[in-house]
């Protein structure tokens, strides 16, 4: 062989191996073990069993990139049946892995695994996952990270660190006992003891000397924070003593970034942020507190974590952050108003502006006559006057394969009763009626749904999360919608993407999205407390004309009913 052909051989078998790394780097198959396991916490000095992914609390972050195929095998070793929820990854014609119980799959029962299969298609940034049945996410739960592809930046300044930041909830007594005593008594549940910030309640509560989570930085250097509400039923506030945050990211999506000193957070909602090292050397107290702008018992305590700058001493003692009232309405309303897509050539806001489905949803609290009860009654919830029944077959089997009688396709567009929605206190039912009723939605066609918060019982702030989609936060208001005037001011250039949004106490939002995901696809508040009360519902996308635009085949493993 001539040293010319060798050559040649030589540098084809490089250029192949050279294009089998690109690849593997652009497409790589992650795998990941989820073991349920029960293990014994402390906090509060109350130690306890909790349920856990691999006896960790919070649970193990999943890294993939944006292209990648993820593979998780959850096994349950808990006694309770369990299911994982991907919260964001849109799971394009692949419910079958989106994970929430009884409307996607049925529970993993104890002693059973499943392997929840997916690609990451088209989403880079910071989602999360939870468990997806009873109050089992109280403490199942961690965090997605989706780098971009390879030799993609990021759209703002490389940071010189990241670092994931949870904030959740923490109850001394069993999560279950306190719902199910809640739901015997016909109450809300009690409340959390403690709220957390990377599973550690801080050093403002007993016994949390080493229950505090600490970050060092360096001086002049600038982090990344990918900060996540895992809590299950408050909205918080977020700050770091005297350190300004630049708002880059929500829900997974680029925004054009702006600077604040607090940020809001829902549960279920993601935001990054960039915070520069620029401060006086020492210890500065980070800081998660409930928002609550109506008279609703909430757990009011402030977690705490420490933002440490290195070489200085634990012994120095942190300072502080200004965070906004807890009932700080203004606040709120500035910093939702702020959130813009970044809407650039590289990650445009294809935002719909034609509509062929439009809906209305109203949001509404109430009781149900029950004997045994405190008070004689039970709390409700319901969309347009609807308190969802929970199947006991998964929605998308049901639809998949043809079953009769687990669900009705003729959930209401708008509510059956028009009336004064934010008025005065109402404390009738409106004739709240119970069932398994979802709503049908031709393949791509686009949707724009009106969420109307109401005063029945009492005007709140609800998160609602629709699963399979992002959806843009096209306007947003207080009092009652009105389409001839509140329209006109839509946002329909460069509004909020994300998966999870905030109604407003006594207000309404308004968003957009076109139904291209065929599948059965959960919408519910993301407040644990109401979405057990019936506070949700589903979409049922309908198959598209193309191979590629129907329901793929559900895995041979899917856990059985």
């Amino acid at each position: 062989m001539d040293s010319l052909t060798k050559f040649i051989r030589t540098h084809i078998l490089l250029f192949g191996f050279l294009c089998l790394i690109s690849f593997h780097a652009e497409a790589a198959v992650k795998k990941y073990q989820f073991d349920i396991q029960v293990k014994n916490v402390s906090r509060l000095c109350h130690a306890k069993p909790i349920v856990t992914v691999n006896g960790r609390f919070p649970g193990p972050t999943i890294y993939a990139r944006e292209g990648d195929r993820v593979l998780v095998n959850v096994t349950n070793h808990a006694q309770y049946n369990m299911s994982i929820h991907w919260h964001g990854l849109k799971q394009y014609r692949n419910g079958w892995a989106d994970g929430p119980a009884y409307i996607t799959q049925c529970p993993i029962q104890t002693g059973n695994s499943y392997v929840y299969d997916f690609n990451v298609t088209g989403q880079r940034g910071t989602l999360w996952w939870h468990a997806h049945i009873f109050w089992l996410r109280a403490t199942v739960y961690g965090a997605i990270v989706i780098t971009p592809k390879q030799g993609t930046p990021f759209p703002f300044p490389r940071p010189a660190r990241e670092e994931v930041i949870l904030l959740g909830e923490w109850w001394n007594a069993d999560v279950e006992e306190v719902e199910k005593q809640g739901n015997n008594l016909g109450l809300p549940p009690n409340m959390s003891d403690a709220h957390t910030i990377n599973g550690k309640p801080g050093p403002l509560f007993p016994c949390s000397e080493k229950h505090t989570f600490a970050m060092e930085v360096e001086q002049g250097k600038t982090y990344l924070l990918r900060i996540i509400n895992s809590a299950l039923n408050d909205d918080l506030f977020f700050a770091i003593d005297n350190h300004c945050m630049t708002v880059v990211e929500i829900d997974a999506v680029y925004t054009k970034p702006f600077s604040t000193q607090s940020l809001l957070i829902a549960p279920g909602q993601t935001t990054n942020v960039l915070v520069r090292a620029n401060q006086i050397p020492g210890r500065y107290f980070m800081a998660a507190r409930p928002f609550m702008d109506v008279p609703i018992p909430v757990d009011n305590k402030t977690a705490t974590a420490i933002f440490q700058y290195k070489g200085i001493p634990n012994t120095v003692i942190p300072k502080f952050p200004n965070l906004p009232a807890p009932n700080d309405s203004a606040f709120a309303l500035s910093y939702e108003d702020k959130l813009k897509s970044l809407n650039s050539a590289q990650y445009p806001a294809n935002v719909p502006l034609k509509v062929d489905r439009n809906l209305f949803y109203t949001i509404g609290l109430g009781r149900n006559s029950c004997p045994s009860c405190v008070n004689g009654t039970r709390l409700t919830a319901s969309l347009n006057n609807i308190s969802f029944v929970m199947p006991q077959v998964g929605l998308l089997q049901a639809h998949y394969f043809d079953i009769k009688g687990v669900f009705k396709t003729d959930f209401p567009d708008k509510p059956p009763t028009p009336f004064n929605y934010t008025g005065a206190p109402l404390t009738a039912n409106l004739r709240t009626a119970r069932g398994t009723r979802i709503s049908k939605i031709p393949f791509n066609s686009t949707v724009e749904l009106v969420l109307q918060d109401t005063n029945l019982l009492s005007v709140e702030s609800h998160p609602f999360h629709l699963h399979g989609y992002n959806f843009f936060v096209v306007g947003t208001g207080i009092g009652n919608f009105n389409p001839a005037k509140d329209r006109a001011k839509y946002n329909l250039v460069d509004p909020p993407e994300r998966n999870t949004v905030g109604v407003p106490t006594g207000g309404w939002t308004a968003i957009r999205f076109r139904a291209d995901n065929p599948g059965v696809w959960f919408f519910h508040c993301h407040l644990e407390l109401h979405t057990g009360w019936g506070l949700k519902t589903a979409f049922l996308v309908e198959d598209g004309p193309g191979s590629d635009q129907t329901v793929l085949p559900p895995p041979k493993d899917l856990p059985p009913c």
